[in-house]
């Protein structure tokens, strides 16, 4: 049982070492495949700058444009109605009393 314990881990240390001198495969992920990275970032820059130009382009167009002026509501008199004195007393909280 010793000689076979030993021969698996003299076993194992060999195919160990063995992939230790060799060169080890080189990862390649999904983005590399096709793309270089200075290439997708050069695009995204120039869909950016295209995209900003659009918006602000559509953004001038829309505020050159003029927008409808309504007519003032008539000044309906139950629309203020105060039936009770303020606590600070008939003017305004924050304006200049005048006693």
């Amino acid at each position: 049982m010793a000689m076979a314990f030993a021969r698996s881990a003299l076993s194992r240390a060999t195919i160990r070492g063995s992939s230790r001198t060799s060169a080890a495969p080189k990862r390649s992920f999904a983005s590399k495949a096709h793309h270089d990275d200075a290439y997708e970032a050069a695009k995204w820059e120039k869909i950016t700058y295209l995209g900003i130009a659009a918006c602000a382009a559509l953004a001038l167009y829309n505020l050159s444009k003029g927008h409808p002026h309504y007519d003032e509501p008539p000044a309906y008199p139950y629309l203020h109605i105060r039936n009770k004195e303020f606590p600070w007393g008939p003017d305004g909280l924050f304006e200049v009393k005048h006693h």
